[in-house]
């Protein structure tokens, strides 16, 4: 793999470091969230403004919709596209 450039504190510094798969958006994060909770699985979480807890482990995963088909506004809203 090759080398990056992160620039870090308001641009000020930057490192170099070996170019790593990253985890914070798609799939690898969804199996990041899924490790983390199956290690927090018998923790309480407060929900609905606090008025309740409910454990980690019970909460159900969230699956992706399918936009296919579906349409999308474009150019101030007077158009359409359908998604394929």
């Amino acid at each position: 793999m090759g080398k990056v450039v992160k620039v870090g504190g308001r641009g000020t510094s930057r490192k170099v470091v070996d170019d790593e798969k990253e985890n914070w958006s798609g799939e690898g994060f969804k199996e990041y969230q899924r490790k983390q909770k199956e290690a927090a699985g018998n923790e309480y979480v407060s929900m609905g403004r606090g008025t309740r807890k409910v454990k980690l482990s019970d909460i159900k995963e969230t699956k992706q919709a399918d936009t296919k088909g579906r349409y999308v506004s474009m150019g101030r809203g007077t158009g359409r596209r359908k998604l394929e």
